[in-house]
């Protein structure tokens, strides 16, 4: 993050158990959030000098979490995801997406968004489905 200027980044398949924040080194500190320590998890890492700035940080389940931030008088809010792979059950799958509309639809109008999140969507000739969504047609 240091060497790419990245002051503030979502993670995905933390894989850490439970609800806190740490500082992880060279200026940094990881918000997350993780029921599991062998699957899922999702998390914010923050530039130190932000940390201040952090007003609310929801933790909603292992696969969707926000902060909101207030920077040079802007409500800033990140939204890290994760949702589930194609080999989960339709229930988890809803239910992600579910808490993901619900996250978005809390954050008032005029503040400011970013979602950072492995959607686990597919793109290539194997795609069937959402052909209007995703093409064919992806980085091999």
């Amino acid at each position: 993050m240091e060497r790419r200027k990245v002051d503030i980044l979502c993670v995905q398949e933390t894989s850490w158990k439970g609800s806190k924040a740490h500082s992880i080194g060279a200026g940094f500190k990881l918000f997350y959030y993780g029921v599991d320590s062998k699957r899922n998890g999702v998390g914010v890492v923050l530039k130190e000098k932000f940390v201040r700035n952090v007003l609310e940080v929801e933790r909603v389940s292992d696969r969707v979490m926000s902060l909101k931030l207030e920077i040079e008088g802007v409500m800033l809010n990140v939204v890290s995801g994760y949702a589930p792979h194609v080999g989960c059950e339709l229930e988890e799958k809803e239910r992600f997406w579910s808490e993901l509309v619900e996250v978005m639809e809390s954050i008032p109008t005029g503040e400011r968004v970013v979602v950072g999140a492995d959607f686990n969507g597919h793109v290539g000739e194997g795609n069937r489905g959402d052909d209007e969504v995703m093409g064919k047609f992806g980085v091999k």
